[in-house]
């Protein structure tokens, strides 16, 4: 999470860019001169409503990740569409994931998707650089100040009319359609 606040709290400034493959993404943050920070893991991901979907109506998430151990729970507030994604989040860590979601199922809230992906860190100047290995493609994502987002963009070859400004739910749905895939939630085969 970025430490940008604004009136309401703290805000999460970010893009997307698409990559053909992993391998690809990783070269290109490394010679733009990154830093690791976390290795490669996997992270699910849930989000959650109420059945008459008040979070959705109003463009906010609230979201439980698990990844290795560590759990997380994640407000964010509606997105604003500027060069860069933009909006409001709330995060904290929690100690136990699933437990967390039993306890928000029993407040009323209920699993509407679930997806996953392989992601590692890295860092350039003030972005947070990530690799996300996804089931609908791999992204580099950014996240930091506006400028900061738009030097490592430079420094990856990319202009910002290569950003992605969609949520991986938004991915997943374009993705679905395109395939005619029956699936609800965004998750790698078991098989």
């Amino acid at each position: 999470m970025t430490a940008n606040y604004s009136s309401q709290g703290p805000v999460e400034r970010e893009v997307k860019l698409r990559f053909d493959t992993a391998d690809d993404a990783r070269a290109a943050v490394l010679t733009a001169g990154a830093t690791p920070l976390r290795g490669r893991r996997l992270q699910e991901d849930c989000l959650l409503d109420t059945p008459a979907g008040s979070l959705r109506s109003r463009d906010a998430v609230l979201r439980v990740r698990m990844e290795g151990g560590r759990s997380r729970i994640t407000f964010k507030g509606p997105a604003q569409i500027t060069t860069v994604r933009l909006r409001e989040e709330l995060e904290t860590l929690v100690g136990d994931g699933e437990l967390l979601l039993r306890i928000l199922q029993e407040l009323g809230y209920e699993p509407w998707f679930r997806y996953q992906k392989y992601r590692e860190e890295f860092s350039v100047e003030d972005v947070v650089v990530a690799v996300d290995e996804t089931p609908v493609g791999t992204f580099v994502e950014l996240e930091g100040s506006e400028e900061g987002i738009d030097n490592v963009a430079r420094r990856l070859g990319r202009s910002p009319d290569e950003f992605v400004l969609d949520s991986y739910r938004a991915l997943f749905v374009s993705w679905q359609r395109d395939r005619r895939y029956p699936g609800r939630d965004m998750v790698f085969d078991e098989a």
